[in-house]
């Protein structure tokens, strides 16, 4: 084993090294711009990036001519959704989405109510963290002109029921954009079955490199238009200026086209690792709970909170394992995880959390080693911990009055 150990593949994932060896080529020798026209060079360089086209749209049973290249899936969402919004803006002005959304998406949303006066209905998740398709059709009104829901959750790694709410959003005529970023590559995905218009996802959470990332925007039944949000030279059908970073989209679709190959294996190995894993922990501790849906959840993911331990220190006892606490992009702050409190998990709880990413390279000797260090750091933490010894005694310790200083 190497160590520190990494099992924070929600964030982001390690290249995979036959990506690179695919990508090398294209940053020296064939260093041509996809955009120009008239000699080999930019001819070479075009042909890798519709080969990529041609790898990614496979991968998510779309068309080659559907997808357009971005600097990664924020840009992706933002350009879906704002997009859309200027695009079809006299058609109406409401979109709905969930409380669980990544930033990318809820942070947008909450851009456009404040600076363009569009009306947001950000619908509630079960206990589960599903939403739920009948509250979808019920938020729907004659003004609605975008669903966004995500496939699976970036920090609990619940799977939304998508296929029925791109059901319902087609019935209605309603545009449906799902961000994927954590589905593409991890399970199956199929924009025609699951009725999506219009689905965020990236290169680095599927061993490809960072800054790279596409956006699928339907080409017909409906054909779906967004407006740019960067001006140019019209690259990627108008949608999306800027020169193409050759080597990286290469690399995005050898990434892709790996997925393609090895999810049906690698999706098994990781759900029982990471069933050994939660089996592991929960046999040796007490009030340990899992976040997120049993059963409808990606294969790499467990999510588990620690009573009577705080999630910051866990991760400080356990510093040669990767691991976080809530999701890569809100860990720098000291709230508790929006996601989990969305669920109704009370925040001491939700304080308690932790993400267990597992990934393309992790072994069974390596889960093995991260049971035991979680079982050592959790009852030593405990044993510090006057709340649990109270707890152990039987005390209800919503009864116990706390002296003010």
């Amino acid at each position: 084993m190497k160590f520190p150990l990494y099992l924070d593949n929600h964030s982001t994932t390690p290249m995979d090294p036959r990506v690179l060896e695919t990508m090398l080529p294209y940053f020296v020798e064939k260093f041509g711009n996809a955009a120009s026209r008239n000699h080999a060079f930019g001819w070479e360089a075009e042909e890798a990036v519709e080969q990529a086209r041609k790898q990614i749209a496979r991968l998510i049973h779309a068309d080659s001519k559907e997808i357009v290249f971005t600097s990664g899936a924020t840009e992706s969402d933002n350009l879906a959704i704002k997009g859309v919004m200027e695009m079809y803006r006299e058609k109406g002005d409401h979109i709905i989405t969930c409380l669980t959304e990544h930033r990318a998406v809820l942070d947008t949303a909450k851009a456009l109510e404040a600076k363009k006066g569009i009306k947001v209905t950000y619908l509630p998740v079960d206990k589960t963290g599903r939403v739920n398709p009948d509250d979808v059709r019920n938020a729907i009104t004659e003004k609605t002109i975008l669903i966004s829901i995500m496939m699976a959750n970036n920090e609990i790694g619940t799977i939304n029921p998508v296929k029925e709410i791109g059901k319902i959003a087609k019935e209605k005529g309603i545009l449906f954009h799902c961000d994927a970023t954590q589905g593409v590559g991890k399970i199956p995905v199929d924009v025609q079955e699951m009725g999506i218009d219009l689905m965020a996802f990236t290169a680095h959470k599927i061993y490809g490199p960072k800054g790279v990332g596409a956006l699928y925007v339907r080409k017909k039944a409906p054909r779906v238009r967004i407006a740019p949000l960067i001006d140019g030279g019209g690259h990627e059908r108008g949608m999306r200026s800027g020169t193409l970073p050759v080597p990286l989209i290469v690399g995005f679709g050898k990434a892709c086209e790996l997925c393609e190959q090895e999810m049906p294996t690698e999706s098994v190995r990781l759900a029982a690792l990471r069933d050994r894993l939660q089996a592991g922990i929960l046999k040796s501790l007490d009030e340990v709970y899992l976040n997120g849906h049993p059963t409808q959840r990606l294969p790499h993911n467990l999510n588990l909170s620690f009573a009577y331990v705080e999630g910051e220190s866990l991760l400080m006892g356990v510093k040669e394992i990767a691991l976080s606490s809530g999701s890569a992009c809100t860990s720098a702050t000291l709230e508790p995880s929006y996601v989990l409190r969305a669920l109704g998990v009370g925040s001491d709880l939700a304080h308690s959390s932790i993400r267990f990413g597992l990934g393309r390279f992790n072994s069974e000797e390596e889960i093995d080693y991260t049971i035991t260090r979680i079982i050592q750091i959790v009852n030593k933490l405990r044993e510090m911990s006057p709340l649990y010894e109270m707890a152990k005694e039987g005390i209800d310790l919503k009864t116990v009055q706390w002296a003010a200083h």
